[in-house]
């Protein structure tokens, strides 16, 4: 049994080596990077970058900015998953096809994705041709304020395949019983839903609300490619603001943003964990 023992941890090694040299060390070298002042003798400052960031007007918006496509993007994308889930049950052996085309955006390279996005928002794109076709005046949809949307849309259209195949297993197993049951009992379709089927696949449930909510932070190389490097106001995010302080080799301030961000994420999933623990007592 030791002997066996030895030979996982030699087999380990390889994987553990490559997350020391390229995750533990970096990590570590980050925080000194984020306390010192950056010049040559790199003196100790503690925590004067952050409050520096911290007033930065840049950091403030993105800041904000990603906080609020999060905040919008992964209730909005945890329910249609579990609705068109839901659905999908219902065509039973018929729906892996309708599955099938849901994961192909996931699947799809990034370029591609765009492509098929700036030709149906542009000015004379299908979306303005129906915007016309109601009565309305065309958008600029990839300039101000309106950037936001096709941005939005594009994060659900790409993620929301995953979240129904997740879905979709976890519903496989509830019991078709449950629910005769509750037939007979007069419950409705919503409270059947709510009373039988989130309870039943509540651990799958808040992993596709943890994954999309991971996912809205990484809007940043769509929002990247459509605006550049300084989108509108709307949609910067603080990937923008990491990004351009990086391209000025200004790594205190990325560092900074990137801890300060990294402690807000941590704060909020033991949150969000904290919330499927009660959850969980409540209904054991």
């Amino acid at each position: 049994m030791f002997h066996r023992k030895k030979i996982v941890w030699l087999l380990m090694l390889p994987g553990m080596l490559g997350i020391l040299v390229f995750y533990v060390v970096p990590f570590f070298g980050g925080v000194y990077y984020s306390v010192t002042d950056g010049s040559f003798a790199n003196n100790y400052v503690g925590f004067s970058n952050y409050l520096r960031v911290w007033q930065n007007p840049m950091f403030q918006m993105g800041l904000r900015n990603t906080l609020e496509l999060s905040v919008l993007c992964a209730p909005t994308i945890w329910f249609l998953s579990f609705l068109m889930a839901a659905m999908l049950k219902s065509l039973k052996e018929r729906s892996t096809g309708f599955r099938n085309i849901l994961l192909m955006p996931y699947l799809m390279p990034s370029s591609a994705l765009l492509l098929i996005w700036l030709t149906m928002f542009d000015y004379g794109g299908v979306v303005n041709r129906l915007v016309v076709g109601m009565g309305l005046e065309r958008v600029l949809w990839l300039e101000g304020n309106a950037l936001r949307a096709p941005v939005v849309l594009l994060y659900i259209w790409k993620n929301l395949g995953f979240s129904v195949v997740l879905f979709s297993a976890a519903l496989a197993t509830v019991h078709p019983s449950l629910y005769e049951y509750a037939s007979l009992e007069g419950a409705g379709g919503l409270t059947q839903a709510f009373r039988i089927t989130l309870p039943q696949i509540w651990p799958t449930a808040f992993l596709v609300f943890v994954l999309a909510w991971v996912n809205a932070f990484k809007i940043f190389k769509e929002v990247y490619f459509i605006g550049g490097s300084y989108p509108d106001d709307a949609v910067y995010t603080l990937q923008h603001f990491m990004n351009n302080k990086f391209a000025k080799l200004d790594y205190q301030d990325v560092t900074t943003a990137a801890y300060s961000f990294a402690v807000l994420v941590i704060v909020m999933f033991i949150l969000m964990y904290r919330v499927k623990a009660v959850r969980g007592e409540e209904t054991a």
